[in-house]
């Protein structure tokens, strides 16, 4: 991957450099690198940094916390496309003896198997993971702290969970896998488990001064699975393409879009802020746009990756400081200043190659009772059907081999839509999930709920 600057304008490539010198200023970091992908390529790269005559560049690691987990999850997820489990599965079928078995896998990868947060004492990000050798030592007396299922309460315990469940899946170490299974097939030569030359030293900042304080590295241990890993915005660039598209070597496209979508209860002041959380990976509502990605923090680093799926657009940004900038804001301005200033040109219009004459005069106006519907065809080979104005349910469903489409999102997920025909041929209606569409409101020959009233429809005398 290239990092050919110029196919951003001057002025998009001046305000991204804006942005990231107010953070490293008034965030008080050593250093901040970040980029920006569009298409699939790194459009920008842009450094600050406090010494002089020297700037990160995106061969640089920097550790990168809890964005380690969306690559557990990865691991995770390619062993329910393989078969070897399924998300509802209890941890206690594949992993038993661990005393929080009842916790789902899905719930583990997003957060709501009621786990505690932290492991016991003393703080696992500052001292050696040697200190928590059996996950008994991470769990503590007391993991759990809610009930499962119910809550999103994020658990750095339960993504070391599920490292310890690929490696039993596996046979082997959880960075042999990784290295294996993600790393290796990706191209991502400078994400490890620990750093290697050249890489940045993590820092504390004091608060009230500007003098600096040198952080440890320590090894996570049994925790790493949950923030173990190093990588550089060239890396995370390399992944965020991943997470966007994906890639059969390790994960297809519709198993990316899975981990994308919201999968936990989502607590009141997250619905107030616009945030979830999917399978290992961060949703966020802000401005105007659904971004998706992680960040990540340890003792001495900060890390954020931010993906604008429907812009094309994401932003890596990594920083070697406790605390100071928040990532997660810089990263959504990243992305949004590329996505307003030149927004995604949308592929040409083409027609569709072939269509199928039974499906072709679906399209059209449709009626479930008297709200006014729309079917289209989509060049995907499926149809969606939605209100023809304001805010309504509608979806996108997927051909299926008998006629039918299931749904894709929203109400109508997972539900059936099928046309009934007459006993000529001719469409009597729609059947979705129960719900009858008609091509007139209320058409008294259809089905439930039919004309109802003989005297049809009247105005007021």
């Amino acid at each position: 991957m290239t990092t050919p600057q110029e196919e951003l304008l001057p002025a998009t490539r001046r305000a991204l450099t804006h942005r990231i010198a107010v953070a490293q200023a008034e965030g008080r970091t050593p250093s901040l690198v970040a980029a920006v992908v569009r298409g699939g390529q790194i459009v920008w790269h842009g450094a600050r940094t406090s010494v002089d005559g020297h700037g990160p560049d995106e061969n640089v690691q920097y550790r990168i916390g809890s964005i380690t987990k969306t690559f557990t999850a990865v691991l995770v997820l390619r062993l329910r496309d393989e078969g070897v489990l399924d998300l509802g599965d209890p941890l206690e079928k594949h992993l038993p003896g661990t005393g929080v078995g009842e916790a789902t896998i899905a719930e583990l990868l997003a957060h709501s198997g009621g786990l505690a947060a932290e492991s016991p004492a003393p703080w696992w990000e500052r001292t050696p993971g040697s200190l928590r050798p059996e996950l008994a030592d991470v769990l503590g007396e007391q993991p759990l702290l809610h009930p499962v299922g119910r809550r999103h309460h994020y658990s750095n315990p339960g993504y070391t969970l599920l490292g310890a469940l690929v490696e039993k899946l596996r046979g082997t170490a959880w960075e042999e896998v990784l290295q294996r299974e993600v790393l290796d097939p990706l191209g991502l030569e400078r994400t490890a488990t620990r750093p290697s030359a050249p890489h940045a030293g993590g820092w504390a900042v004091h608060p009230w001064a500007d003098v600096m304080l040198a952080e440890p590295t320590e090894d996570l241990g049994r925790m790493a699975p949950a923030g173990q890993l190093w990588s550089t915005t060239g890396d995370l660039a390399r992944f965020a393409v991943f997470l966007t598209q994906g890639d059969d070597k390790v994960l297809g496209a519709e198993t990316v879009r899975e981990m994308r979508a919201p999968a936990a209860p989502a607590e009141a002041a997250d619905v107030v802020d616009g945030a979830a959380y999917g399978l290992g990976l961060q949703l966020q509502h802000r401005d105007g746009r659904l971004l998706v990605g992680h960040s990540g923090s340890l003792p001495g680093f900060l890390a954020n990756l931010t993906i604008g799926v429907e812009d094309d657009v994401a932003a890596v940004v990594l920083t070697n400081c406790t605390s100071g900038p928040l990532l997660a804001g810089v990263g959504s301005d990243l992305v949004r200043i590329v996505a307003e200033a030149e927004p995604r040109i949308p592929e040409p219009w083409r027609p569709l190659r072939e269509v199928d004459a039974s499906v072709l005069e679906l399209a059209g106006q449709w009626y479930w009772g008297t709200h006014a519907f729309a079917l289209r065809l989509t060049p995907d080979g499926g149809v969606s059907l939605g209100p023809l104005s304001g805010q309504g349910r509608r979806s996108r469903f997927r051909a299926n081999d008998d006629g039918s489409w299931t749904g894709l999102e929203g109400y109508y997920a997972g539900e059936s839509l099928r046309a009934v025909r007459r006993t000529d041929g001719t469409v009597s209606h729609l059947d979705l999930g129960s719900f009858v569409f008609t091509r007139q409101p209320y058409d008294e020959g259809a089905v439930v709920p039919g004309g109802v009233d003989p005297q049809g429809w009247q105005g007021i005398g």
